[in-house]
């Protein structure tokens, strides 16, 4: 079987037999109920392939979708003129840098729809450009924009910038609106959806369907896809990784699946986890060794962002696809760039609950905000493995001894606050942990709360932390409040560890475990 890996052409992977999860459907219901629509999904997600499947189906290339449901749902098959878009792949640093893509675009479509003297614009061109294919070929024609909104997120902290890229964009897509009488369909895809800073203003009529049901799954895969179309794949990954076949989609559904891009709709899996996981044989983090969250990490350092919220944050609709809040709220960002993704939904009031989609996000988003709010360079992953083991085999004085050397060795010098950067690190190994050893925070109880309560199999740790205390008024405090009373009458030895922190020091300063 040939996976689709990195195959963005439609007409390549059909000619070369990679496997194809059939979604054309969807393709003839958004050609045939609608003229222009926008949809926004996270990298790797297949929005190129779709845009590519479009281009093939508006061309009138029927062959290419033999066997396929279009085949018996399309029986016109006109050849519209495509004229395709692609703004992914390049660095934008500057606005020559767009007016350069636009224009290496511009000369190919003119040169063959045989423009001898462009105007001076490039909307003028592009508005020429439209005419010109409508009145040689006499049909209307279809606009494919993919990865629209790259030249903006690439300059998101850039004001300035930004905003100029901004108006040069949506004078160019503006023109669509003089244009709608030669136009027969518009496209658009991007990460992100900019709403007042919209680039397509003029563009009453465009529908968005990234929160669509009907759409949900119109890149990515399904469960009921994965069991249909991937046996064989399924086969050989349990095989090489000696589990069986049920647990092999157990794991899989846990490391991949779980995107979910409206309310009430099946899990999505991330298609190019997936295609690499079972034509490697290997359970990996793939989607996020392509990428860093680094923009998103400084737009959360802008906004001051509560990083212990993450995995349980909660939005409406409006937050959901407004990207103009980014710098007071980045939740839009995480959640269009697929760091979160929908878990739950309270129709009474509107509210949607947002958390990680899989494992494969939550481990990979949470050992680089380690990394990054303690300057840890790499040693974050190593040192939870390490400190899950301690807790694992009761050596609660080798979890205390692997955490304060780690917060000895930072130099804090991504924000002031050591404070703050303590308590989101400390949140951050936790969640880490959470894979593997249950962990509470802020547990109440009769008499309080206790900061941190950890349980594997055989132990529970109860962790109370001072500032600018002393880890013995800390061991105090749980004794005294009796924190442990409701772990007795267990199996399960406990553990107290008392740690204090001092700001002075920007330290552990002093930790002890009875």
């Amino acid at each position: 079987m040939l996976y689709p890996i990195g195959i963005q052409s439609f007409e390549s992977l059909r000619r070369d037999g990679y496997v194809y999860v059939d979604k054309t459907e969807h393709l003839y219901r958004l050609v045939t109920t609608g003229k222009y629509y926008f949809l926004s999904r996270p990298r790797r997600f297949g929005k190129s392939l779709l845009v590519s499947t479009l281009a093939a189906y508006l061309s009138g290339k029927k062959d290419l979708f033999l066997g396929l449901k279009l085949e018996g749902l399309e029986k016109e098959w006109v050849a519209y003129p495509v004229l395709r878009l692609d703004l992914g792949g390049e660095n934008y640093t500057s606005l020559e840098s767009v007016e350069m893509v636009l224009d290496r675009q511009l000369r190919i479509w003119e040169s063959e729809c045989r423009i001898v003297n462009p105007a001076s614009s490039v909307s003028l061109r592009f508005k020429d450009v439209i005419d010109a294919y409508y009145r040689n070929t006499g049909r209307q024609v279809a606009i494919l924009v993919d990865e629209y909104d790259k030249p903006i997120v690439d300059n998101f902290t850039d004001d300035a910038l930004r905003e100029s890229i901004r108006r040069q964009l949506q004078g160019f897509y503006s023109v669509l609106k003089t244009e709608d009488g030669a136009v027969r369909f518009g496209f658009f895809t991007g990460v992100t959806k900019i709403g007042k800073m919209s680039v397509f203003s003029g563009l009453n009529n465009l529908e968005d369907i990234s929160l669509n049901p009907q759409y949900s799954d119109i890149c990515g895969i399904t469960e009921s896809d994965l069991r249909t179309c991937f046996q064989d794949g399924i086969r050989d990954l349990a095989s090489a990784a000696g589990i069986d076949e049920d647990a092999c989609y157990s794991r899989l559904a846990k490391m991949y699946d779980g995107y979910h891009f409206c309310e009430n709709t099946p899990g999505v899996y991330n298609p190019f986890s997936l295609f690499c996981a079972l034509k490697g044989r290997k359970f990996g983090e793939y989607w996020f060794e392509t990428g860093t969250p680094s923009f998103l990490a400084e737009v959360m350092r802008e906004t001051e962002y509560d990083v212990t919220c993450l995995g349980r944050e909660q939005a409406d609709s409006t937050l959901l696809s407004d990207l103009d809040t980014a710098f007071r709220n980045p939740i839009p960002l995480l959640y269009q760039s697929g760091y979160l993704t929908i878990k739950d939904y309270d129709s009474r009031n509107g509210i949607y609950t947002l958390g990680f989609p899989n494992l494969e996000v939550k481990r990979g988003f949470l050992s680089y905000l380690l990394n990054y709010y303690t300057s840890a360079k790499g040693n974050g992953n190593l040192l939870v493995r390490q400190m899950t083991v301690d807790l694992n085999n009761g050596n609660p004085r080798g979890f205390m001894t692997r955490l304060e050397a780690f917060f000895a060795r930072q130099n804090y010098q991504i924000q002031a606050d050591a404070e703050k950067d303590f308590q989101y690190a400390m949140n951050i190994i936790l969640q880490l942990l959470g894979e593997n050893v249950s962990v509470q925070t802020e547990k109440p109880t009769s008499d309080g709360r206790i900061d941190i309560v950890a349980e594997t199999s055989d132990y529970v740790y109860l962790i109370e932390i001072k500032r600018d205390g002393s880890a013995s008024d800390a061991i105090s405090q749980i004794a005294s409040n009796g924190y442990s009373r409701q772990y007795v009458s267990g199996n399960k030895k406990v553990f107290s560890i008392g740690v204090n922190f001092s700001t002075s020091k920007r330290c552990i300063d002093g930790w002890l475990v009875a």
